[in-house]
């Protein structure tokens, strides 16, 4: 055996492992954060019914009274609680007094923290920084909730991924990549779980053309990086913000984005969509605030009044803007947004059939 075989038949097992493990644990701190829910119902924590926190009245009666926690359901770092630390910060300039803490409960490709907000039903005292996740894991896992468990208060961006791979690589578009895969096998690096939100873009990518790709799960985009940049993976989807500096640096490119139009901002407006290079598919990752179900029509009146004014706040436009997030035209509010995840369940339904079943 050659040096440059075993050096990649040991890529290859390397991937393997990490592929085992990303699964393995995945569905550990599923099935941890579902036992959580569940224990929390028996024990009379969920209130559906309830108005919660001291609620009730007219709407525009009721304020928060104390702290508010923003519950982030994945790792500190991420585009995740990047955009909730920034709402956060939006929702406290929007309301002065107010007082927000974001609250980092990971794990389980967001199950965990999904887990721990459903036993918060009826407390308008506590919102969670939403995105895909909402709906695709329901369609994944044998989670006891769905977006209907709660209370939709805002859609406030969309998150486009860049699809990326090493600067040397012969792949020049996302249409190269079908190309490739026709032939051989493509490794894509995913942050998060096979099936996950980084992962659809790539199933309709499949379902579209017909190839298959092989998948190597990490837990971060941050990890995906690695994964590309050591050659574990040949191809990435991420977030702008997640891998600016490597485009910067030149030790990534950008081969197309899976959003519905090209991204305004100079730095990334020569990236071409996956539509443009001949693959009819729309793609990107929501940025939104949820309460928990149960709330009161003036607790619900007030979070989306709130949440208006929050997207004009200072705090947010830097933030969305620094990480090149899609905010004109995409922005809804209460049952608005309610509506469009109702149209993305079923959707990201039939992308999703068949995972983790």
């Amino acid at each position: 055996m050659s040096e440059r075989t075993k050096q990649r038949a040991g890529v290859e097992r390397t991937a393997r492992g990490r592929r085992d493990r990303g699964r393995a644990a995945t569905t550990m701190l599923v099935g941890a954060a579902v036992a959580v829910a569940l224990g929390a119902t028996s024990c009379g924590a969920l209130n559906p019914t309830g108005g919660g926190g001291g609620g009730g009245g007219a709407a525009g009666a009721w304020k928060p009274r104390g702290d508010v926690r923003m519950i982030i359901p994945f790792g500190a770092g991420g585009g995740s609680d990047l955009a909730g630390r920034a709402t956060a910060a939006g929702l406290e300039e929007a309301s002065p007094g107010l007082n927000v803490n974001p609250e980092n409960r990971e794990g389980g490709a967001g199950a965990v923290g999904y887990g721990f907000f459903m036993s918060k039903q009826g407390d308008p005292q506590t919102l969670l920084a939403t995105e895909n996740a909402l709906v695709t894991m329901p369609q994944t896992s044998k989670v006891p909730w769905t977006y209907k468990s709660f209370t939709p208060i805002a859609k406030i961006a969309e998150d486009g991924s860049v699809v990326v791979v090493k600067k040397d690589s012969p792949l020049k578009s996302c249409m190269d990549v079908v190309d490739a895969a026709k032939k051989r096998r493509v490794m894509l690096g995913l942050a998060g779980s096979v099936g996950g939100t980084d992962d659809v873009a790539f199933r309709m990518i499949e379902q579209k053309t017909g190839v298959k790709f092989a998948r190597l799960p990490t837990e971060s985009g941050s990890e995906v990086v690695s994964a590309l940049l050591g050659d574990e993976a040949e191809v990435g989807a991420l977030n702008p913000g997640e891998v600016l500096g490597q485009l910067r640096s030149g030790e990534l490119r950008a081969i197309c984005t899976s959003a519905g139009k090209r991204y305004a901002y100079p730095e990334l407006k020569d990236i071409e969509t996956a539509k443009e290079q001949g693959i009819d598919i729309t793609y990107s990752q929501f940025r939104g605030i949820l309460a928990p179900g149960g709330l009161s029509a003036a607790e619900k009146a007030y979070w989306i009044e709130i949440a208006r004014k929050a997207v004009n706040s200072k705090a947010f436009k830097k933030y969305a803007t620094r990480n090149y997030l899609q905010t004109d035209g995409v922005q809804l509010y209460g049952d608005d947004f309610t509506a469009e995840l109702a149209k993305k369940e079923t959707e990201l339904g039939a992308v999703l059939k068949g995972v983790g079943s």
